[in-house]
């Protein structure tokens, strides 16, 4: 009796935690202030020259309350480890090839497109009255072409979370990034384990798993091959309330690999700010831009 009522109290204490932890707040000074208290002060690799980003937090589909929190991640940790100066807009047309060549690299910041076209450049030329639809559908192929040939020439792009549903039914974005968007259950409590500890990518986790609370993002189309090098994955047989079996044990919810000249990192998470009040988190993070840029160099080697 005494057992089934721990149990009972435990999986309560659980829920009230989880809940705790997900609860949503708007970005502020003090939050911004806490992130740059522990934000790391100097990257993993000295820079390699004076290197500038562009954050592109626009979205046309599902709001992540976490966007303009990560946004404000990425500023502090360029500003303070002085890795890079960071550029933020919401213009489509940043991504003309004009623009692109300002940058050294681009990160998507949940990105998310109305479904089920999943095409957030169409959506946004959507908002022109003076064009027509083949007119838009030209343009939108022409911005997204932009953002790929500048990867393919060595630029690095640094995937956060939801943006990789920006072009979700593309095959040539998912290609780029190493898979596209298919579900997740519910947000619970995820344990993220180390595929290889020695990794530089990944020492700031001193070889120890971590939970946080997000949702278990699982993908689909150019995922497939595994045409990446894995990072971090979730256990499937730890997560709760799926509604069909999973077809595999093991999900990868970050890696790197390379496109043509250039790197990309992807990283699902996270959904909550939250999980950016983790010093390690950020580490990884600064580590995953300072790859894209061309200073960290590591294994990126696809696993198949």
């Amino acid at each position: 009796m005494y057992t089934k009522f721990l149990t009972a109290i435990i999986a309560l204490l659980s829920v009230l935690i989880t809940e705790a932890q997900i609860k949503e707040f708007e970005v502020n000074e003090e939050w911004v202030k806490k992130i740059e208290k522990i934000a790391p002060s100097k990257p993993k690799v000295k820079p390699g020259k004076k290197y500038k980003v562009l954050v592109f937090d626009r979205f046309t589909g599902f709001n992540h309350w976490v966007t303009p929190h990560t946004t404000e991640v990425i500023k502090v940790l360029g500003e303070k480890s002085g890795a890079y100066k960071t550029i933020v807009s919401k213009d489509p047309f940043i991504f003309e090839t004009k623009n692109l060549k300002k940058y050294d690299a681009v990160v998507l910041n949940n990105n998310c497109s109305v479904g089920p076209r999943r095409n957030q450049f169409l959506d946004m030329l959507d908002e022109d009255t003076d064009l027509s639809e083949k007119e838009k559908e030209k343009k939108a192929a022409e911005l997204e072409n932009n953002l790929i040939k500048f990867v393919k020439k060595g630029g690095g792009l640094m995937v956060m979370h939801g943006a990789i549903v920006m072009q979700n039914n593309s095959m040539d974005f998912s290609e780029m990034i190493g898979g596209s968007f298919d579900y997740h259950p519910p947000q619970q409590e995820v344990v993220l384990e180390l595929v290889d500890a020695k990794h530089p990518m990944v020492e700031t986790f001193d070889g120890k798993p971590f939970v946080h609370v997000d949702e278990p993002y699982l993908f689909k189309n150019a995922y497939t091959k595994k045409n990446f090098r894995p990072l971090l994955y979730m256990d499937t047989s730890t997560l709760s309330k799926n509604k069909n079996p999973f077809d595999e044990k093991i999900k990868y919810v970050s890696w790197i690999k390379k496109h043509g000249k250039g790197r990309v990192f992807y990283v699902s998470p996270s959904h909550n700010a939250q999980s950016f009040e983790n010093e390690k988190m950020l580490k990884f993070f600064l580590n995953g831009a300072q790859y894209v840029l061309g200073d960290l160099n590591c294994d990126d080697s696809p696993i198949n």
